[in-house]
């Protein structure tokens, strides 16, 4: 069986291709990215490298064929992914792709006010419609993340937030990927939609003790409203567009978190892989190094 995968030079994709590749052989998997001579360590590995740009539709139909299987890595284009993704998965039918995983977010439909939710749920319900066999995996916040945050709080003794007492079970972007290749290479996941969490929940109050714990400094959490969020994460760079646009997006995360759209916590890396996901402790271990 041959599978595609997208993004393939986000750090997701290459993950989901690394593993793959322990367990399929390498003519089996087609790796699509907008950038393939970043890829050339896959193609001497055996993998097919095929040229795929979201941004024109025109290259996808040709990057996928010869896919049964597709890992649809959601796009980066928050503004036109929604687009993107029909693109895509009107180029996987044609194609001849059979089934389509979706790397999706927690509880996407309105009124999630994350800035990342309409364009999931979007793409959720264009696959559920599509004709296509389908699974979608509503991947958590990544740990990973939480590492330069917990940097910054360590820094400044302060971990800001507008997060209220709302909690999440951080996941690894290890686990995702091991959950993704379970379900490319696996069967019985046809309309199956996967909460992917870690194994445990942390409001701000529980991140700051254990920044500290890790960090070897106090911390602690102070709650701020959104407005005052973004304000204080723009700082004085009132005019820097892209610096404010991203400390929205963080604020729109918070008031997800706080509303309760990313409370899930479930077994879905063990039902998955066979083994627990991995602790957000373990994830932010580097902190214990400096």
């Amino acid at each position: 069986m041959k599978i595609a995968i997208t993004g393939g030079s986000g750090r997701l994709a290459r993950r989901v291709a690394e593993l793959v590749l322990a367990r399929a052989v390498p003519d089996d998997v087609i790796l699509t990215t907008r950038t393939p001579a970043a890829l050339a360590s896959f193609a001497e590995r055996g993998i097919t490298v095929r040229h795929a740009d979201f941004a024109k539709p025109e290259t996808l139909r040709a990057a996928f064929a010869g896919a049964e299987r597709l890992l649809l890595v959601s796009a980066t284009d928050l503004e036109r992914r929604t687009a993107q993704h029909r693109a895509a998965l009107e180029a996987a039918k044609a194609a001849g792709v059979r089934h389509v995983i979706y790397t999706s977010g927690l509880k996407p439909a309105p009124p999630n006010p994350a800035v990342v939710a309409p364009s999931h749920y979007a793409t959720e319900q264009a696959l559920m419609q599509s004709g296509l066999e389908w699974t979608v995996l509503r991947n958590s916040l990544y740990a990973d993340y939480q590492l330069p945050e917990a940097e910054a709080a360590l820094k400044t003794g302060v971990l800001v937030h507008n997060r209220g007492s709302g909690a999440v079970a951080y996941v690894a972007r290890e686990d995702c990927a091991a959950a993704a290749v379970a379900v490319l290479l696996g069967s019985g996941h046809e309309s199956a939609v996967y909460d992917v969490t870690g194994g445990e929940a942390f409001t701000a109050d529980d991140l700051a003790a254990l920044y500290s714990r890790l960090g070897g400094r106090p911390v602690r959490a102070r709650a701020l409203a959104d407005a005052e969020l973004i304000a204080t994460l723009v700082g004085g760079a009132t005019g820097d567009d892209h610096l404010r646009y991203g400390a929205e997006l963080v604020a729109s995360f918070g008031r997800s978190i706080r509303e309760g759209y990313m409370d899930s916590c479930t077994d879905a890396v063990e039902e998955l892989t066979g083994r627990a996901p991995l602790k957000l402790a373990t994830v932010l271990a580097p902190l214990t190094k400096r």
